[in-house]
């Protein structure tokens, strides 16, 4: 757009105007004028659709390109010039390459601002799919190498109490270890799940110096060791109170390696609740644990569960604590507060340092199994606490219509019980009334009134007597 720029000089009554040989007129202050308003028609601009994806045809064919280039320089490195044969070094060389050739094709069509953004952008990529490789690496090894205690049945229905190391994989199993495992974490959850979410909800509402100091050490023990943990369940329960080891000891070491991971979650997430929602609840005259039952916690539900998850998933791989607390047993147990028990990590250690390939074969597949049961955790919590505040699933929207229409019914039968009383007591006063009425229409020489003034001390009052019957001693 152009401006358009006027100039002209002061006037004689202005500073600097005419006033003499040696003033000089200053110039007017630049004055901007908007140009036309051209309306939608023949002479309107023409219109372009933006495009806001953020992958461009120009960003895959630069990347392509520079892959496919990164790969032939350091297949050419590798194989006629460096004397390396590593495939560490080949992908450490082709990644650099890459990143190279990427930088110096985008910058042919953009500025160097948009050069480091790309840049940045396949860095991230490039790391997530890098810990994606080694996630999909790690799990598919563990399956592959426990495929064949997998495919038997009686890995899931058999102990290992009369399986010896050079038996088949169709005899014994991992029974005792699944069922230690759950026990011994149920058991955790209870202890943990209660305390740590009371500890967090402590933290955010009762403010003070002993709550900073509560949550510099729930902090600090968020990095305790798990064979600390085992150690101090193993001083104080079983030499100090002098209990057998046992699958309630292991629970309880484990309880103390989950309670700061919950507490430590749970306070962030309880920080995120909005103040309003709890001034909004404090106007209507709920109380501040009434608020915290019935605003705080529903609104954190989401982050409460993952933050439980967080707390099993760190206390349900722990190996050291239980081997210290509950021992290995290679028979069933289904008491955890008698005896040794053991669990899915425990029986994975154990059977994966034995020389004979079937053994190594159950312990991989005790680590499937004990994979297979974090992802089912974490999907249960994902349907438990997955929504957000507010919004139900069809099975409770279907629970609140029927509620509200039974809150209909009730109301309503409670506004016809009150309309008719209010009749009833209408139709009483209108009767009251008329025989106020009566009794004043008719005087006192009416005959009723008559009869009842001549009625003796003794005989009763008539039906129709407007007096009350003399007392018994008249």
């Amino acid at each position: 757009m152009t401006a358009t720029m006027h100039t002209g000089n002061a006037g004689p009554g202005s500073p600097g105007g005419a006033g003499g040989p040696g003033d000089v007129a200053p110039a007017e202050a630049p004055r901007t004028v908007r140009p036309d308003v051209v309306a939608d028609g023949p002479g309107a601009p023409h219109e372009y659709r933006r495009n806001t994806s953020t992958l461009h045809a120009r960003d895959v064919l630069a990347m392509v390109g520079a892959a496919a280039a990164a790969l032939g320089l350091t297949a050419v490195l590798f194989g006629r010039v460096l004397p390396f044969d590593a495939p560490l070094g080949f992908a450490v060389v082709l990644y650099l390459a890459f990143m190279a050739l990427y930088a110096v094709l985008v910058s042919l069509d953009d500025n160097g601002s948009a050069v480091r953004a790309r840049l940045a952008q396949a860095l991230v990529h490039s790391v997530a799919g890098l810990l994606l490789v080694a996630l999909l690496f790690v799990v598919g090894y563990t399956i592959v190498r426990g495929w064949g205690a997998l495919t038997h049945l009686n890995f899931f229905t058999e102990d290992m109490s009369g399986t010896g190391p050079l038996d088949p994989l169709t005899q014994g199993g991992a029974l005792h270890a699944i069922v230690g495992t759950l026990e011994q974490i149920a058991i955790a959850l209870l202890v943990t799940v209660p305390l740590g979410l009371a500890c967090a909800v402590f933290l955010n509402e009762v403010p003070g110096r002993y709550a900073r100091f509560v949550r510099t050490i729930v902090e600090a023990m968020t990095a305790l060791p798990s064979i600390v943990a085992g150690l101090f369940i193993y001083a104080t329960w079983i030499l100090l109170l002098g209990q057998d080891k046992s699958g309630f000891a292991a629970a309880l070491a484990l309880s103390v390696m989950m309670l700061p991971i919950v507490i430590r979650a749970s306070d962030v997430v309880i920080r995120l609740v909005p103040g309003s929602l709890k001034e909004a609840s404090y106007a209507l005259g709920a109380g501040q644990w009434r608020t915290v039952w019935t605003v705080v916690l529903p609104t954190a539900r989401s982050g409460l569960t993952t933050a439980v998850i967080l707390g099993t998933a760190r206390g349900i791989g722990e190996t050291s604590p239980v081997l210290l607390t509950s021992g290995i047993a290679a028979g069933l147990n289904a008491n955890p507060v008698d005896g040794p028990q053991l669990s899915l990590p425990l029986a994975t250690f154990t059977l994966v340092v034995s020389p004979e390939k079937a053994m190594i074969a159950r312990g991989f597949g005790c680590a499937a199994l004990l994979m297979a049961l974090v992802l089912v955790l974490f999907v249960l919590a994902r349907v438990i606490g997955g929504r957000a505040p507010g919004r139900l699933s069809k099975g409770q929207v279907h629970r609140r219509v029927i509620a509200s229409a039974r809150d209909v019914e009730r109301m309503t039968v409670r506004a016809e019980e009150r309309a008719d009383a209010e009749e009833r007591a209408d139709a009483d006063e209108r009767s009251d009334a008329e025989g106020r009425e009566r009794d004043r229409s008719e005087g006192p020489d009416s005959p009723g009134v008559v009869r009842a003034a001549g009625a003796g001390a003794g005989e009763p009052a008539q039906p129709g007597d407007r007096r009350p019957p003399p007392p018994p001693w008249a």
